[in-house]
Formats: structure tokens, sequence, C-alpha cells
């Protein structure tokens, strides 16, 4: 890291740094993302980070789990957060290491409030998110000039493991051409019907894109009426992202040429 034509932040002791590792591909990590594993004494760690990421900390930095699956014991996120603050205290260099970006459906925001509340210094470094990042694996557009210009990114459950009860499906449909729902694979039934009966055509076209970005990347494309039968007979796991809107159809025209 010394030769480079830039100069990186340090990373202090009693520090923490809530950090990005992007979909699943090691490549995808920033070079402050590198730069913190690298220097890191404690990386705290979720679920969906590639173990091909935690393989670049440096040599003797502790590593503790701290991810959370759907019907499994988890810790809690007040403990996570609780955590972070005791190894700060500690005079740690805290490596908070998440899937995706830390501030895209990743508990970030409730982390760095714990932080700021406790007087703990700390670092944002942002990473690619799955909603992103993802769909490029899969030769879906995010965005495309002709077909889409808004997109409208949603959790797939609340708070409760439910499907999100406090949006407005109605105003959703109809004014998001694009939509990519997280963590939506429990809740893909109900999902599609709350568009459907909002007004979005059953014949729309869906992509359902589990462990994005990874060797185990799968995707199935679909339509909204059938999407949920088809991911439970093809045996789709999570992580899974599933994108509505006709941005779908363009895989189509560049998978032949997708590098691999």
């Amino acid at each position: 890291m010394n030769d480079l034509p830039i100069t990186l932040p340090a990373f202090e002791p009693g520090h923490v740094w809530l950090v990005g590792a992007g979909p699943g591909d090691p490549g995808l990590i920033s070079l402050l993302a590198y730069h913190a594993l690298s220097q890191a004494d404690v990386i705290v760690y979720d679920a969906l980070v590639d173990d091909r990421v935690l393989a670049m900390a440096r040599p003797g930095a502790a590593r503790e789990f701290a991810g959370k699956r759907g019907g499994k014991p988890s810790p809690r996120q007040p403990d996570i957060s609780r955590r972070l603050v005791e190894l700060a205290r500690d005079g740690k260099r805290v490596l908070r290491l998440k899937g995706g970006d830390p501030f895209v459906f990743g508990r970030g925001a409730e982390e760095a409030l714990t932080l700021a509340e406790a007087g703990i210094r700390f670092r944002i470094v942002p990473g690619i998110t799955s909603g992103v990042g993802g769909l490029a694996y899969a030769a879906i557009p995010a965005t495309s000039r002709d077909v889409n210009s808004a997109i409208a990114f949603v959790t797939g459950h609340d708070a409760h493991g439910d499907v999100p009860g406090s949006i407005d499906w109605d105003a959703l449909a109809r004014a998001v051409p694009v939509l990519v729902f997280y963590m939506a694979l429990k809740h893909l039934d109900g999902i599609a019907s709350r568009l459907m009966a909002a007004g979005r055509s059953a014949g729309e076209p869906v992509a359902v894109v589990s462990r994005a970005s990874t060797p185990r990347q799968t995707v199935l494309v679909s339509t909204l009426g059938e999407v949920a039968a088809e991911a439970v007979r093809q045996g789709v796991e999570p992580p899974a992202l599933v994108v509505v809107g006709e941005v779908v159809r363009l895989r189509d025209r560049l998978m032949d040429f997708l590098a691999q």
C-alpha cells in the first residue's frame, strides 16, 4: 500500500470504520475497504461478506461474526452496536464489515448513531450495493435511457419480518417503472400480488438474482404473475434480489457478449 500515488487516511486506535464490502466479488471492494482490512485489529463482519474478502485481512486480526439470518438464532442489532462501542473503548481499530453498502438496507445508520451517542469516532466507507452491482453481474441495467428515468430500492420485509405495511403500494406501482427489492424471496408472492393489485401487469418481466456476483450466482427470469411459483420450483436460495420492470428484457440482448 505504500507505493500508492495517494495518501489514505490513518485508521486510528479507538476508531470504527463502517465499510461496505460490495455484493460478493472481492474485486468490487474499494481501495479504502482494502486499506481498512490491512489495518484493522478486529473485524466484525456480516453473513453476506464473502470469505475471499475476509482473506485480505492482515495476519493476526481478530474476527467476530455478527451475521443475521432469517429464522435462525442471530445477534441482535443493539448488541452488535454496543459491541462496536466496547471494542473501540478498548483502543481497537474496529472494522465493521458489511455486505453491499452500510447505508442501503445495511443497518449502518443505527450503528453510526450508536457510535455518535457514545462519542466514538467513525468513518463511513461506501460499498457497491447489490441492487446496482448484483444487477450488473446479471446483465440487467438498473437504468436505461429508453426504458426508465426512475428506480426504487425497496426492502422485502419490515422490522417484524413481514411484507412492509408502511409502503404505499399503489403509489409505488404507478410512479416507478423499475423496482428492486432486497431480501424479498420469502414474501415474493405477497409482493407480486400487491403490485398486480395496484395495476402492474402479470406479464411484466421480473428477474431474481441469487448470490449475486459470486461463483454461485443464478438468475431466474420470469413474469410478475409467475415468479413466486417459479422461484419455489427452481429452489432459488437467498440472498436474492428481485427486479421488476422492462430493463429485465435487456438481459437477453447483453448476455451473449457478457464476459464471465
